[in-house]
């Protein structure tokens, strides 16, 4: 019996192989729940975003002084802010889906980032709220 004979007839190396794949698959199904918690995740993003819209838009209606008119202003613009990073975090979490289903179905490596969305998300979203928060007491 040759080396390759040897193995093939091994049930270990089946087992083996058929771990690989429910391995590949369990990381596949990992990457979907997460590419859906992204989705749910900046779809909220981008709804608050339009109520903010909404809702500070009407109110400028109601009360047109010059300081209302200067503060709804900057309420509809952080509302509009928060629906482009929604819409631009929902974008990223598509593509990162992609290139690592594609690294996985080559049989590459999977990586870990340096940079990932969801520090990347928490940095804008800091930066967004403390542009906010300037602006509410600057002016």
């Amino acid at each position: 019996m040759n080396h390759q004979e040897q193995y093939s007839a091994d049930p270990r190396v089946d087992w083996a192989h058929d771990r690989t794949g429910m391995a590949r698959f369990r990381t596949q199904l990992a990457l979907d729940r997460t590419t859906l918690a992204w989705i749910r995740t900046t779809i909220t993003l981008a709804t608050f975003g339009f109520g903010m819209i909404g809702f500070f838009r009407t109110l400028e209606e109601k009360s047109p002084s010059a300081r209302s008119v200067q503060l709804h202003q900057g309420a509809v613009n952080f509302g509009v802010a928060l629906v482009v990073i929604g819409v631009v975090a929902t974008v990223l979490s598509a593509l990162s889906q992609w290139f690592s289903l594609r690294r996985l179905r080559r049989g590459d490596q999977v990586v870990v980032t340096q940079w990932p969305l969801s520090i990347t998300l928490a940095v804008l979203l800091s930066i967004l709220g403390l542009t906010g928060l300037w602006y509410a007491l600057a002016h």
